[in-house]
């Protein structure tokens, strides 16, 4: 496998208004991408591409080597590249902390011990001890913040794609991400409008802007 994700010349209108035309954009293995630009210029669009949420008026899209078109051929992409949605909200529907983090990988056939296990282990990682059988919806945006990051990395997948994941965060809570990344994430993109948290997080940065897509460094 050269490249896990592969876009080619992929276009995307909403409403008639082009956001982003004629994109190329490839991630290989062990690349640390960081992806910036204004307001509206189709970031999160083109996450959502990738991971089959949206489909593009143009343009093909390559996921581990194969092509995909369908509904079903994202079931795949959605079990190995974990998403981290900019909205907390749309991630998280359990009662529970623990309940969230578990769902991924009793979804992927682990036994409930091994869900539990994973489950502590996430929330070693993040600072989220003592939250495990707190109501999600009570919790404060920053926490919310990092559950729904410890419900992607609950999935151990190969590949992230962490929409706005320093959002809401303390510094503390910031610097565990960061250590995270480093140490256990080795391919990522990671939009950010936190030039601090992106230089920190990343090796390569491409801006979206005015429809294109160019590499900054």
């Amino acid at each position: 496998m050269d490249s896990i994700i592969r876009l080619k010349d992929i276009s995307f209108a909403y409403n008639k208004k082009m956001v982003f035309q004629n994109v190329d954009f490839v991630v290989n293995p062990g690349e640390r991408i960081g992806l910036i630009g204004p307001n509206g210029s189709g970031k999160t669009t083109l996450l959502q591409i990738i991971m089959g949420l949206l489909k593009p008026q143009r343009g093909t899209i390559e996921v581990f080597g194969k092509m995909r078109k369908t509904d079903a051929d994202f079931l795949e992409v959605r079990r190995k590249i974990g998403f981290l949605f900019q909205n907390s909200e749309n991630q998280l529907f359990c009662p529970t902390v623990k309940e969230d983090i578990a769902f991924g990988p009793l979804n992927l056939g682990k036994s409930k011990d091994e869900a539990l296990r994973i489950v502590k282990e996430t929330c070693d990682i993040l600072g989220l001890n003592g939250l495990e059988d707190m109501v999600t919806h009570k919790l404060s945006g920053g926490e919310k913040r990092l559950v729904a990051l410890a419900t992607v990395i609950a999935m151990k997948p190969l590949c992230f794609l962490l929409d706005e994941p320093s959002a809401e965060l303390d510094e503390d809570a910031i610097e565990r991400v960061l250590s995270y990344l480093k140490n256990y994430a080795s391919t990522y993109v990671v939009v950010s409008h936190d030039k601090r948290f992106i230089e920190a997080a990343t090796e390569k940065i491409y801006i979206l802007k005015d429809g294109k897509l160019r590499l900054l460094t």
